[in-house]
């Protein structure tokens, strides 16, 4: 549980880092660039020992698909809540094609 809670942490960040900014897009770009890496490194802060704490427990490709499907979770709300832009069908769609790459991943075959 540790990895997962520092993952959704570090992606909360990562997602300010990356998509805050387009809310003030009359600021500097240089500003934004700055602003946006300072935030990049209190993600990673979380993101480098949730890799280090999973990968005693899971495979890298594993916790490549946990990012990723936290990520797309933190994504949805922050893009609806912040940015007011809704989810429509189709990113549904993709996402539940996302869920059966977890079920493969995640498979003992």
């Amino acid at each position: 549980m540790a990895t997962i809670g520092l993952l959704l942490v570090s992606n909360i960040f990562m997602t300010i880092a990356w998509y805050g900014h387009l809310k003030y897009r009359s600021s500097p770009l240089l500003l934004a660039i700055l602003a946006s890496w300072g935030i990049a490194f209190v993600e990673y802060c979380f993101q480098v020992p949730a890799n280090r704490i999973g990968y005693a427990h899971f495979t890298g490709a594993q916790l490549k698909t946990i990012q990723e499907v936290i990520t797309l979770v933190v994504f949805s709300v922050f893009s609806v809540v912040y940015l007011k832009e809704q989810l429509r069908w189709n990113h549904l769609v993709g996402f539940g094609f996302i869920i059966a790459a977890v079920f493969f991943i995640f498979k003992k075959w």
